[in-house]
């Protein structure tokens, strides 16, 4: 009996091992996945949230030397619905929608592209990593995207400010705004723009990187429930609306009705600072942060069910 009970099975060891070993290597996602899934996230938040982002470019194209037109995020909301009704508050969206679709499209295949090369042995990759890769995936997103609509929109919403309107819609104002300017007045504010999304995904992708490295621990493959990765889509959001909403005033003003007052980025950042002082920097943050907060916990919730749906109908592996 004592030799039983001393008896080592040598199919037992390996199994305790195994048990003890790490849970394995992280899914990749496939690039083209995360295309197909960042466009559906893209749009479905953009339409949630954009009277938010209306509200946050009319108070940044408010400047003091006008006077102001708005005396804050309550009143400008008052006098658009006032003017223009509800409607009025989802001025310039439909630039938008078909931005974000093709921008969070990019942001999320480049993102997964990069991630894909740069991750270790087990497929972790670690929050330095995901600062670099939301770096590129913002650059990206800034060329191919964001800059043309992201100029298309603020001429729209700052159009609505004047008198006679001149823009009836989407396809008109690009025509109008093509005609007269010419491609690159598409493009107006390109170098702020590059710069504030760059900033704006290196930093929301390395904490969102930092919070699920924290959160799996030893587990790669550990689930995320969709309300935590809202939680942290939200922190993410807010973090980088502190960091960047300098570079986000500058980009507004560089493409709205009154660019061409400014010679260049520092041209505009240097005059700004120096006719509205500082604080000047940070209009609009209220909006903007409630408006990224809920962008950022929206898209990453949506982007990752929609991924986890295509892993169960396109294998890739």
């Amino acid at each position: 009996m004592s030799g039983q009970n001393t008896f080592v099975s040598p199919f037992h060891r390996p199994q305790c091992l195994a048990a003890a070993a790490p849970a394995g290597k992280a899914k990749l996602t496939h690039p083209g996945k995360a295309i197909l899934a960042g466009g559906i996230a893209g749009g479905i938040e953009i339409c949630i949230t954009f009277p938010t982002e209306y509200v946050k470019t009319q108070l940044q194209l408010d400047e003091k030397a006008n006077p102001p037109k708005y005396k804050g995020i309550v009143d400008c909301v008052k006098q658009t619905v006032k003017g223009h009704g509800v409607r009025g508050l989802y001025r310039g969206l439909s630039s938008l929608v078909y931005g974000s679709i093709p921008k969070a499209a990019v942001r999320f295949g480049m993102f997964e592209f990069l991630g894909n090369k740069m991750r270790d042995e087990s497929g972790k990759l670690d929050s330095k990593q995901g600062f670099f890769c939301g770096l590129g995936a913002g650059v990206a997103e800034a060329v191919v995207v964001v800059c043309p609509m992201e100029t298309i929109k603020v001429k729209f919403i700052h159009d609505q400010t004047s008198a006679n309107p001149k823009y009836r819609g989407f396809f008109h104002g690009v025509r109008e705004i093509i005609r007269s300017q010419g491609l690159k007045g598409t493009y107006q504010g390109l170098t702020a723009t590059v710069l504030k999304q760059g900033s704006n995904q290196a930093i929301r992708f390395y904490v969102m990187t930092s919070l699920r490295n924290w959160y799996k621990g030893d587990d790669p493959n550990k689930a995320i429930n969709p309300l935590i990765t809202g939680l942290f889509g939200a922190i993410a959001g807010a973090a980088s609306v502190f960091g960047n909403t300098p570079l986000d005033v500058i980009k507004t003003r560089m493409q709205g009705l009154e660019a061409h007052k400014y010679k260049s980025t520092v041209d505009c950042a240097v005059k700004i600072l120096k006719h509205e002082g500082p604080l000047a920097f940070y209009k609009g943050t209220v909006p903007r942060l409630g408006r990224v907060c809920m962008d950022v916990a929206i898209v990453f919730i949506i982007y990752e069910e929609v991924v986890k749906l295509l892993n169960l109908v396109w294998k890739t592996d």
